[in-house]
């Protein structure tokens, strides 16, 4: 659970903390395990208080709460492919992986878990009862043996970098081979790591496949202890994004049922709390040179949506919003993206989108999503959870980064300006995508080289 996605991460930071303070990690690999599992119960208690609070902002997480154990499971059938993405992004990420499996083994279940409610209700939107849904239960050894008797699966796939000491530990004891797919490993991330050697070592050791992003992180893997013969470079599936042509159709007639198809229109997506404020100044300034303007904000986290729009009509702005099913019309300035598994269709609805957790602290999210779409690119300049893909982006033309509202508003300015400008960053972002692509069969040929069949 060291990806730091859910609310159990405190926990983790609690026991590594522990463990690192208290002179254990000297022990056998065994025993580095069993201080962890310990004190992950012993951290039980926070880690319910943890859930009532995001209870209290997002009542789902106050459902299904005995999954999280290995009990109440639903109906699952034995035997498939088991993959974990941890939340949105990840099964974002995954569901061309999902798809190519569902095709090549239509005889194989296939369980796909994650850990929050969002990403539950993604995985649901993508999917469908085409596959297996249920939460992850936490990395306690019980329940992590539980899970993986229940499920008896012929192949784990973890998606990025959610590492679960105990929940991989089981499917090793047996003899259940273990993917790391499109995994990362920031520098930060790998020091974090190292400051535990004794306990990350085995655990990579116990994967039989990590297929990386860069060869920089295949490096970072190696020095933690990952068995070389496992380690591949297989690049990132995110660049194998496909967009359905149904979509760009029920985008188009939208806008024509709208009126928005001749009025400028840019979406802020995946914003996060300190960042809509920027956001939404930006759209002041870009209104004083451009009035029919249509700001389309997508808040991150549902538990956001209300008070993002209480934060919208404080500001003057006439908003509607997307989950009453109501319309834009000429007077409104800010459409609110408060709906589930529609990002890509909002994105699809813009001329140029702005791709949020990067005007404060949080990283970024992903910026491949608009530019497979064909927009150009905006972003702030925080962008560690996405380097390498900014890089090709930035050297190609295809994004832009602005450090506030101010640069944020005059570089909207500019493109809305200039259609010839926008067009050529698009046009950019799209060969950058076509370049990296193959990562999804480079996967597929080490998950068909693991399967037992």
């Amino acid at each position: 659970m060291w990806s730091g996605k859910f609310s159990g991460r405190r926990v983790a930071l609690r026991v590594r903390a522990h463990l690192h303070t208290h002179g254990e990690l000297s022990k056998l690999p065994a025993m580095n395990r069993t201080l962890y599992s310990l004190l992950f119960h012993l951290g039980l208690p926070i880690l319910a208080l943890r859930l009532l609070w995001r209870a209290w902002r997002a009542p789902a997480y106050s459902r299904r709460l005995l999954e999280r154990f290995a009990f109440g499971l639903p109906p699952l059938k034995p035997g498939g492919i088991w993959i974990h993405a941890v939340s949105v992004g990840e099964s974002i990420a995954a569901a061309p992986l999902v798809r190519e499996l569902l095709a090549r083994y239509p005889a194989l279940p296939i369980t796909i878990t994650c850990m929050t409610p969002t990403g539950s209700e993604r995985i649901q939107a993508l999917f469908g009862n085409q596959v297996q849904h249920c939460y992850l239960p936490y990395d306690l050894p019980w329940a992590a043996a539980r899970f993986i008797r229940r499920l008896q699966p012929q192949l784990a796939v973890i998606m990025e970098t959610e590492l679960w000491p105990n929940h991989i530990h089981q499917c090793a004891k047996r003899g259940v081979p273990v993917v790391l797919a499109n995994a990362r490993l920031s520098e930060r991330s790998a020091r974090g790591y190292a400051r535990f050697a004794k306990l990350t070592a085995p655990m990579l050791a116990e994967l039989s496949l990590i297929a990386v992003q860069s060869g920089a992180e295949a490096e970072r893997f190696l020095a933690l202890g990952a068995r070389p013969a496992c380690v591949e470079v297989t690049g990132s599936i995110k660049f194998d994004l496909r967009i359905e042509p149904e979509l760009l159709a029920q985008a188009q007639a939208l806008r024509a049922a709208w009126n928005t198809v001749q009025r400028p229109v840019w979406i802020a997506a995946s914003t996060h709390a300190g960042e809509d404020e920027s956001v939404l100044a930006a759209h002041h300034l870009l209104l004083q040179q451009q009035p029919q303007a249509l700001l389309i904000l997508v808040p991150r986290h549902p538990e956001r949506f209300a008070s993002v729009q209480q934060l919208c009509v404080k500001e003057g702005f006439t908003t509607c919003r997307r989950s009453l099913g109501e319309a834009p019309d000429a007077a409104t300035q800010v459409l609110l993206g408060d709906t589930m598994g529609e990002l890509l269709l909002l994105y699809a609805l813009a001329d140029c989108a702005f791709v949020g957790g990067s005007l404060v602290a949080n990283g970024g999210h992903n910026l491949l999503e608009p530019a497979a779409l064909g927009l150009p690119v905006l972003s702030g300049p925080h962008l560690f959870n996405f380097l390498e893909i900014a890089a090709l982006l930035r050297s190609a033309g295809a994004l832009a980064e602005v450090a506030d509202a101010e640069a944020l508003a005059a570089t909207l300015v500019r493109l809305f300006a200039d259609p010839q400008q926008a067009d050529v960053m698009a046009t950019a972002g799209l060969a950058v995508l076509k370049a990296n692509q193959g990562a999804l069969q480079r996967l597929l040929d080490g998950v068909q080289r693991l399967l037992p069949l």
